[in-house]
């Protein structure tokens, strides 16, 4: 069981202050946590692929190279715009004051 003095030093780090009731209560939920873990040691992973996710994550960005793809995407764009300035596509406004 993790001790009342490692459970301050814990909120002292965190920046908390504790009642001694509190201390108690954290001291036992606490020591219920690190019990936990210490059961999730016993499970066998051999085998099993280590994950940064539960779901899979794939990069959804573009290979270098494909800029002047979206440069001719954007030139049809920008023939729908019936307004420009500048060199900007302007937009008519829709919010009000």
């Amino acid at each position: 069981m993790i001790s009342k003095e490692q459970v301050k030093h814990i909120a002292y780090l965190a920046k908390l202050k504790l009642t001694e009731e509190e201390v108690e209560r954290f001291q036992k939920e606490l020591s219920k946590i690190l019990d936990y873990f210490q059961k999730l040691k016993e499970v066998n992973v051999e085998g099993i692929e280590p994950m940064s996710h539960s779901i899979w994550v794939e990069n959804v960005m573009r290979e270098d190279g494909e800029e002047k793809k979206y440069k001719f995407e954007f030139e049809n764009l920008e023939e729908q715009f019936s307004l420009k300035e500048d060199g900007y596509l302007k937009v008519r406004k829709i919010i009000e004051k």
